[in-house]
């Protein structure tokens, strides 16, 4: 008699069956998230954040948001939105820090070329 009797299958290729005939999918592989992406971030935001240092981590960031663009790209990973808010960040906090150097520069050459021995008596 279960010979004559065929169970019901389902018409979608993506749904397989279980020994007890209830169908189920797979749940969705979610890539993973690039660890340079999430690094990255982290460090654009300690560039703006720390001073004088942010120059230096800003650098930092700069390479490994690149480094993790390249690899989100090649191999299909999440991350690509940190990825980019860490190079943004990463360039705004070196950006800052070397107006603010190049600032301390400048003042310190135009201090000791005006020729007074003593330039803070008047203050």
């Amino acid at each position: 008699m279960s010979d004559l009797y065929k169970e019901p299958r389902s018409s979608d290729p993506f749904q397989e069956s279980n020994d007890y005939n209830a169908p189920f999918n797979q749940p969705p592989v979610v890539p993973p998230t690039n660890s340079k992406a999430v690094a990255s971030m982290v460090l654009g935001i300690l560039s703006v954040v720390i001073p004088y240092l942010g120059l230096i981590i800003g650098i930092v960031g700069i390479i490994l948001s690149s480094l993790s663009l390249k690899e989100i790209n090649r191999y299909g990973e999440q991350g690509r939105g940190m990825a980019i808010a860490g190079l943004v960040c990463s360039i705004i906090g070196t950006l800052i820090y070397a107006l603010i150097i190049i600032f301390l520069v400048i003042v310190v050459v135009v201090a000791a070329s005006s020729g007074d021995s003593d330039i803070f008596s008047d203050i």
